[in-house]
């Protein structure tokens, strides 16, 4: 089975259960200041996870790109991904709910429907499946509920094993505030010989490939633990994951596309290598190659999105990914200029179901080429610095600036010591790129949190400040000016515009009058779920069009603003308080970016 034919059989699946096909997000998120890329399906559905009501119903179905950097020194072994797909099914609602919405459904229907998609529709055999299930503790009792479910569908008791919050709980760990609550993990037997009777999660062979997590409970501040009114389902199964394992492969980088850009790393390096991956290939060049693979696949993702390189946030995490690329790719043996013919692989596999890489390929070969030189100089730089350092032991703070200043990944940098015969102080670099993560990006365990904060009034009144900014450059600078992304807290909006030119003084002052004349007027703003052709005929703005679905919501501020968004809004003008720009400035080519707040 290709990745192809399983996206469309899960589609196909879950629309004969009542499901509606939604499109996937971008791997930019809106309006989630916490996180920097989408790492889950559950990113763009937080509003309605909160509440809201979604234009396309209750239940959805789609395939979500995904960015994990949480587990980058894993990758190249045979299950880690950088980048990823991921499947995915929900439930917005509980049909036990008290304002009888009915559309929903919860743990019994969501895990009946796991179960007969796996050994029915994927023909699994039900001896190669095993189960977890969430352990309890002092706030939430065992899950028996879904315990006895598994049960009543094939799954042996020796097969369902029990686990803490930190493994089947959601969000892990269950530390940050909001809707959470328990989940059940499902995994295959990847063995060669007869699956074990008894399930032992720690036993390597047994694969995870799905997740249906439940969320039924709301965390307070202050920790305690109240039973939700709407409880929804969120699941997700990794593609490429599932892919390998159906067809007896041994490793994700054996499915198609992914083998395919295997093989024009190994030309360019020479290697030879069959469609098995020879057993007798060297493991550190398999491991390197598929580092390369995922790396430079995940970059091609991340600068369709319009992302550049650089050292700060998004950027920064892209210029690691084709940095460590390259570094890898000369270890390999390759001499000349080639991640642009990588890329050009990767476009083909996956253009014809993601456009956007066709759309973007001259600004992604573009981007890949510069950065490639660019790191090609930086390196010659950087070893004639490590030669002056290398009279003694690097220390901690060394090794991090030759990783900053000159982009040298810190396992570089211990093999130039090592032949050196001298040592770097690890732990001393790591608590530097520690302090430096905290800067640029925020912790992987915040994106619950940060996600969910996103709903609050606050948050409400700057959003809907954003759209009258937009509204207001269009009718200052020109009908050229678009959206080009936003972040949104509870303090402040940061909003990026199309436009080459620094905004003077007069424009600025012209932009702020706009905005602050519409909320003196208190206009009410109003919503309504339209199609997407309904809300482009009637002038509604958007961003990103590709993630749209058959419905949309559409904002409407009477006589100045119409934009298609999901977001939180306020219902009038007159919420809002005073508007005042704070900054702006340069954000990339092309594009000015605004920061203002709400006094």
């Amino acid at each position: 089975m290709t990745t192809k034919e399983l996206k469309q059989k899960y589609f196909d699946y879950f629309v004969s259960k009542g499901h509606q096909l939604i499109d996937g997000a971008s791997l930019i998120p809106e309006n989630d200041p916490s996180v920097l890329f989408t790492t889950a399906g559950m990113h763009p559905l937080v509003p309605y996870l909160m509440g809201e009501k979604h234009p396309s119903g209750n239940k959805l179905v789609d395939v979500q790109k995904c960015i994990r950097t949480g587990d980058i020194d894993e990758v190249g072994d045979d299950w880690h991904l950088t980048f990823f797909e991921m499947l995915g099914n929900w439930s917005l609602g509980d049909p036990k709910e008290p304002d009888g919405v009915g559309a929903g459904y919860f743990k019994t229907e969501a895990i009946k429907m796991s179960f007969e998609f796996l050994t029915k529709e994927l023909e699994i055999p039900v001896e190669k499946l095993a189960v977890t299930c969430f352990a309890g503790d002092d706030d939430a009792p065992k899950d028996e509920e879904t315990v006895k479910v598994w049960q009543a569908v094939g799954i042996a008791k020796e097969r369902i094993a029990y686990l803490g919050k930190d493994d089947n709980w959601w969000p892990a760990g269950g530390k940050m505030p909001g809707p959470q609550g328990p989940d059940t993990e499902m995994f295959y037997f990847t063995g060669t010989d007869e699956a074990p009777k008894e399930f032992n999660p720690t036993d390597k062979r047994w694969v995870e490939i799905w997740n249906d997590v439940f969320m039924q409970y709301s965390k307070a501040d202050d920790g305690s633990y109240q039973e939700l009114i709407q409880k929804n389902v969120d699941t997700g199964m990794g593609l490429e994951r599932t892919v390998a394992i159906l067809n007896n492969q041994k490793s994700v980088y054996e499915t198609e596309k992914l083998y395919n850009i295997l093989l024009q790393i190994a030309s360019l390096a020479d290697i030879n290598i069959s469609n098995e991956m020879s057993a007798d290939i060297d493991k550190n060049q398999e491991r390197m190659m598929r580092i390369v693979a995922d790396h430079l696949r995940a970059a091609t993702f991340i600068l369709a999105e319009g992302v550049e390189p650089s050292n700060i946030e998004r950027g920064y995490v892209l210029r690691r990914l084709i940095r460590r690329s390259i570094r890898f790719g000369s270890q390999l043996g390759i001499s000349e200029s080639f991640t642009h013919k990588v890329v050009e692989v990767v476009i083909a596999e996956h253009g014809g179901f993601y456009r956007q890489l066709r759309e973007k390929r001259d600004f992604i070969t573009d981007q890949i080429i510069k950065e490639e030189e660019k790191f090609s100089k930086t390196l010659e730089k950087g070893l004639a610095r490590f030669e002056k350092l290398a009279k003694a032991d690097i220390s901690g703070i060394d090794a991090f600036n030759l990783f900053a200043t000159y982009g040298f990944p810190i396992e570089m940098t211990q093999d130039l010591a090592g032949e050196h015969n001298i040592k770097v102080d690890r732990t001393g670099f790591d608590q530097e790129f520690k302090k430096h993560q905290n800067i640029s990006r925020q912790g992987a365990e915040k994106k619950f949190k940060g996600g969910l904060a996103d709903d609050s009034k606050e948050t409400a009144r700057l959003h809907t400040a954003a759209h009258l900014l937009l509204a207001a450059l269009r009718q200052v600078i020109g009908d050229q000016v678009f959206q080009k992304g936003s972040n949104i807290t509870s303090e402040r909006l940061r909003f990026d515009f199309s436009h080459s030119e620094k905004l003077t003084n007069n424009e600025k002052q012209k932009v702020e009058n706009l905005v602050n004349e519409q909320i003196i007027k208190k206009i009410p703003v109003t919503c309504e779920e339209l199609t997407l052709d309904e809300a482009k005929a009637q002038g509604a703005m958007g961003v990103f069009e590709s993630k749209y679905g058959d419905k949309v919501k559409v904002y409407t501020v009477e006589g100045f603003s119409k934009e298609i968004c999901g977001g939180p809004h306020a219902t009038n003008t007159g919420e809002l308080g005073q508007f005042k720009i704070q900054k702006e400035e340069s954000s990339s080519a092309g594009v000015r970016r605004i920061k203002a707040i709400l006094q």
